[in-house]
């Protein structure tokens, strides 16, 4: 099966991304509140801070904690906050005085340390071992681990046992570990292809929508695109994941041929056919591609 690349992105196309962590708020004195009960930061595992502040960073108290951030002075009109592996950075216009900027910072405090725990958290997955490719290995298949058996035949057929959930893979004796990862993803593909196809036209009568066309996606970057003549992309990876996890970005796609922007409409429409998308959504952002299995 040949697996369709992700090419330039076409005029008037959306594209579910696979990570999502900047936000934009107003660049206006913020208006100070009493503290919220219980405090926005209880129940999370708030990163470690340096007792030095790190070259290049500012400090700022929040809720009797120290938070370290990058301030770059930007041509913008409002505060930017943007959560990578370095921490928290901050981009704001050359006239927002410092005050506010931290302002800023305390009225988004919750969203700031649940963002940085996240990055804490896909930061350690990314340390765990990667799969073993042989016989024994595992793999999450539809949201749950799948074994690997090994047949050393002649042939080179491969078959699921849904009872045993294995995975048996014929291959020559001599053959290598590229060849094994060759069939196996040539296996997920055509599964996502079969899946993806059973479940686009449940989401498309439910919005009364035609899409005229589906393809496989390797995109490092997105889960799904849609273009507004109706052309859907879906990354074939999203077979790793359960069920919900796959219909709400076949939702997603497909109701951008309603609306075609990220606006409250768009969102609208998607909860009219997925009502709990936005616990999927969540559940697809924790979803680190670095712990998928390297083919």
């Amino acid at each position: 099966m040949k697996l369709l690349r992700q090419t330039t992105p076409e005029p008037q196309q959306l594209a579910l991304q696979l990570d999502f962590f900047t936000s934009d708020f107003s660049a206006q004195p913020a208006v100070d509140h009493p503290a919220p009960k219980p405090s926005p930061t209880a129940g999370l595992q708030l990163p470690l801070v340096p007792a030095v502040v790190p070259a290049g960073k500012r400090r700022v108290v929040v809720n009797e904690i120290a938070l370290d951030y990058v301030l770059t002075r930007a041509k913008r009109r409002s505060i930017g906050f943007l959560i990578d592996d370095d921490g928290l950075h901050i981009r704001a216009p050359k006239w927002v005085t410092i005050g506010d900027i931290e302002s800023a910072i305390r009225e988004k405090q919750r969203w700031i340390f649940a963002k940085l725990n996240e990055r804490r958290e896909r930061s350690a997955r990314r340390l765990q071992p990667q799969m073993q490719w042989r016989d024994g290995g595992t793999l999450p298949y539809l949201g749950a681990d799948i074994t690997l058996r090994i047949a050393n035949h002649r042939s080179t057929g491969i078959a699921f046992e849904a009872d045993t959930r294995e995975l048996t893979v014929c291959l020559p004796v001599d053959a290598t570990e590229q060849q094994l990862k060759d069939r196996v993803q040539a296996w997920l593909q055509q599964e996502a292809k079969r899946v993806f196809a059973e479940r686009l036209p449940v989401y498309a009568e439910k919005l009364g929508v035609r899409y005229r066309a589906f393809a496989l996606s390797s995109a490092v970057t997105q889960w799904g695109s849609c273009t507004a003549d109706g052309k859907i992309r879906l990354n074939w990876r999203l077979i790793h994941f359960t069920l919900p996890l796959i219909d709400y970005v076949i939702a997603h796609e497909l109701s951008h041929l309603r609306e075609m922007n990220h606006s409250p409409r768009f969102w609208a429409t998607v909860q009219s056919i997925f009502p709990e998308f936005q616990s999927a959504r969540k559940a697809l952002r924790d979803q680190a591609p670095e712990t998928l299995p390297i083919f």
